[in-house]
This record gives structure tokens, sequence and C-alpha cells, in this order.
């Protein structure tokens, strides 16, 4: 009796798994079988017992600590293959020699690959939480692959170009994309934004990868078709591979308790809108730039070498952006969001000045360091705001802000330098539009907390109990 009442409280203190969350429960019983008595497997070697006080989402009953670690390997590599799209720029020159394309015929493969990609990931994020992200994401390695291939038998045709690599691979982006988001966020709970700025690192770090690999490629003699037929073959077969490593934590399925608000609640949520405000100010600026760094570098003098390796500098400071942001997301709360913003407006708004080869070179660092908190700080803060689970249905509607900005961005800023002829306006353009995400998104935060603390006061102390003033509870409690 005293062994089922212990087991009773122990499984009411850990909400999922069934084990006491309290670091002494754990040294009690370290070094011998799991506390649940569910696994039978030794305290060492069960993910729970193993894992920190406060991680019981660390995986199941009896997985092996190294388990969510193989998992946090897997979700890197499939956003290195995905960050691939990003290299298409080291394609173009020959896509428009061999292939015999426009400039403009590129740029809506690039453009409507950015707007499928985006916009399937609000499809991705309802059906990972109904057939897991295992099935997803191999669907989207499926997709990726498939559509590579079918670029590379297009023999110069642009629509066969469109069909594969705008709309099938853009497809398995999406669908790949939010895969290993939301998964690593379930077996990391104590540092999601950390785990997040890892995988999506991985990203940043796919289009340095694939560009250099093109490039070696091309100036050996390898048609670009070719190259397409290896990116179908290798990376496709790679996200396979690593999409049967991808599964939740036991416990973690737990969609159906908590469903994505619909998005006529979500838009009068003001936290929701600071998000997506300041998803869509920060990416607006930093895709304005990064489409034209070079150019812009060329048009303040810098020599051509300069200007061409400041877009590997920014792609380094991206990656190192996602990481060092995930950290710091991870010790800090939403009114980080203004801060992330501000160190996005102050390089830009001194980048037309910018004469020198090596301080051109520094603001693109510090620029791609801001540009990656974007896909880090928004993701972190759905998941401590919404929960983990809801991550799949929500993050989707605020990355789709991205895909919008993506789409406004670049083509505009070259629109104001064949007006203009100068790219200063455009600069000042996308340091204006941070200034407004970072005000707007101040303000909505503010009253949104004043929301959250009305609502908590006028709670009763039984419902206040264990809930955080700042938080105010569920901002969509499950009937």
């Amino acid at each position: 009796m005293l062994r089922l009442a212990f087991l009773f409280l122990c499984r009411k203190t850990s909400g999922v798994h069934g084990v006491s969350e309290r670091s002494n429960e754990r040294k009690r019983f370290d070094g011998k079988r799991c506390p649940a008595r569910v696994c039978g497997a030794p305290a060492a070697q069960c993910a729970i017992c193993h894992g920190g006080p406060g991680d019981p989402g660390s995986g199941g009953h009896g997985v092996r600590p190294h388990v969510k670690y193989a998992i946090l390997i897997a979700a890197v590599v499939i956003q290195i293959c995905l960050g691939g799209i990003y290299a298409w720029s080291a394609l173009v020159p020959a896509l428009e020699d061999t292939a015999g394309l426009s400039a403009a015929q590129t740029q809506i493969i690039f453009g409507c690959l950015f707007g499928v990609f985006t916009g399937s990931m609000i499809l991705a994020g309802k059906l990972l939480g109904r057939f897991g992200p295992r099935a997803v994401a191999a669907v989207g390695g499926l997709l990726f692959g498939a559509g590579y291939l079918v670029a590379s038998f297009a023999g110069g045709s642009f629509w066969m170009l469109l069909l594969g690599i705008s709309l099938l691979a853009g497809l398995g982006t999406g669908a790949g994309y939010v895969c290993p988001l939301t998964t690593c966020m379930k077996w990391f709970p104590n540092h999601r934004g950390l785990v997040t700025g890892i995988s999506m690192a991985g990203f940043g770090g796919g289009a340095v990868l694939l560009s250099a690999l093109a490039e070696a490629l091309l100036s050996g003699g390898v048609d670009v078709l070719m190259v397409f037929r290896w990116i179908g073959i290798v990376y496709g077969l790679s996200m396979l591979v690593a999409a049967a490593v991808l599964r939740f934590p036991a416990g973690g399925q737990v969609v159906r308790r908590r469903p994505t608000p619909p998005l006529r609640l979500l838009i009068r949520d003001l936290f929701f809108l600071a998000l997506l405000l300041g998803m869509f100010c920060g990416t607006f600026a930093g895709m304005l730039v990064v489409g034209n760094l070079k150019p812009i570098g060329l048009a303040q003098g810098i020599p051509g070498g300069w200007a061409a390796a400041a877009i590997s500098v920014f792609a380094v400071g991206n990656a190192a952006g996602r990481i060092a942001w995930g950290w710091i997301s991870d010790r800090t709360d939403e009114r980080m969001i203004p801060v992330k913003l501000m160190s996005l407006a102050a390089p830009l708004a001194v980048l037309p000045w910018a004469t020198s080869p090596a301080f051109f070179l520094l603001l693109s660092f510090v620029i791609g360091f801001g540009f990656g908190a974007c896909f880090v700080v928004y993701a972190a803060r759905v998941a401590s705001q919404y929960g983990p689970a809801r991550v799949g249905g929500v993050y989707p509607l605020i990355f789709f802000s991205y895909g919008v900005a993506g789409v406004l961005g670049p083509p505009l800023g070259g629109w104001l330098y064949d007006t203009t002829a100068s790219y200063r306006p455009g600069i000042i353009l996308s340091c204006g539009v941070t200034v407004i995400g970072l005000l707007g998104s101040l303000w909505l935060l503010k009253r949104a907390r004043a929301s959250r603390l009305w609502a908590f006061a006028r709670q009763s102390p039984s419902d206040q109990r264990g809930r955080s003033a700042d938080r105010g509870g569920d901002p969509f409690p499950v009937n």
C-alpha cells in the first residue's frame, strides 16, 4: 500500500512521465532502478532519471540519455539540407548561360520557392500533431529530393524548373523545416532556445556548404542540371535517414489536449501580434540587405573580392547569432524582442557610410548576427507562451510573415535602386522598418503584460497557486 501511495504521488507531481521532478527525489533513487517502476531500467540508463531536475521531457522510460542528442544531430542534418535553398544565387549564372533563362525567370523560381516554403509550413504544422515528426519529415525529404530530380530533367524548360524547384522542393522544405524545430523543443524543455538556435544554425550554414559544393562542381565542368540531380539524390537520402531518427518523447504527443487556437482568436492576442510584427520587420530588413549585399558594397567603393566575402561573413554571423540568441532566450523573456530589433537597427543605421572593407565586413557580420535572432527568439517565445505542443500550429503562422517579408524586401530594394541609382534609400528604409517593429512590439508587449497581470489579479487564490503573475496561466485554456 505504501508503494502504491508513493507511485501515485510521483505521478501527480511529474505531469507526464510519472517521476517526481524534485532534485531530492532524484538523489534518493540515484543508482537504483527507475523510480516510477515503469521500465525497470537502471537510473543511469533511464533518460528521465538521468536527466536534470525539472527535465521530465527528456525522453521516455527506458530511453538512454544519448538518444535525445542523436535526435538533435538528425535535426541539424535536416536543416543543413534544407538551408541549401539559399545557395540559389550560386546556380543562377549557370542557369542563365546553359539553360537560357533570364534573370527575371531565375528570381521568379526562387521567389515562388520561398512563398511555397513558408506557406506549406502552416499545413505541415497541423500534420505534425497528427502523424508525428518522423512521417512528416520523411515526406519532406521525398518531396525535396524529387523536386531537384525533376529539375535535373528540365532541359532548360522554365516551367519544369518552376514545378521541381518552386513547388515540389518548396513543399518539402516547408514539411521538413517545422519537424526538427518542434521535436528538439520537446526533448530539451529546459533549453528550448539553445537547441532551437543549434538546429537553425544548420539551416544558416547549409547555404555556405551547398554554395561551396556547387561552385566546385560547376568549376569542374559539371552541368548545372547534373548538380540538381546530385542535390536531389544526396540531400533527399540524407533527409530520409535523419527523419527516421526523429520522434517525440514519451508523453510528448499531447496536441489533442492543447489544440491550436483559431486564427480569429490569435489575431486578437496582443502577444501574438507582437511576435508577428517583430518577425516581419526584422526579416524584412534582413532580406532587403542580404539580397543586395554585394551590390551595396560595390556601390560604396568596396573591392569586388571583399564585397563577395561579405555574403559569407553575413552567413557566419547568421549561424552564430542563432546559437547565441538561443542561449540568451533561455535566460530572458519576451522583453528581449525589442533588444534584438535594436541590435539589427544599429548596424543598419551606419551601413550606408561604411566605405572601409574591414568595417563593411564587420557590419555584415553584426547584421547577420541580429538577423539570425529572428529564427530563434520567436520560436522559443511561442513555446513558453502557448506551450511546446502548440509550436507546430502557432509558429508557422508567425513564420509566414517571413515569407511575405522575403517577397517584398529584395524587390523593393532593387526598385529603389533603379529609381534613385543608390542603395542608401533602401538601407534607410530597412532601418526605419526595424525601428517601427521595435517600438510597435514594445508597446504591444507592454499592453499584453498588463492584460496578463490584470487577469491574474482577478483570479482566486486557488487559481493563482502555481502560476506566474507574468504569464497568468494558459492564454487559450482547454475546456
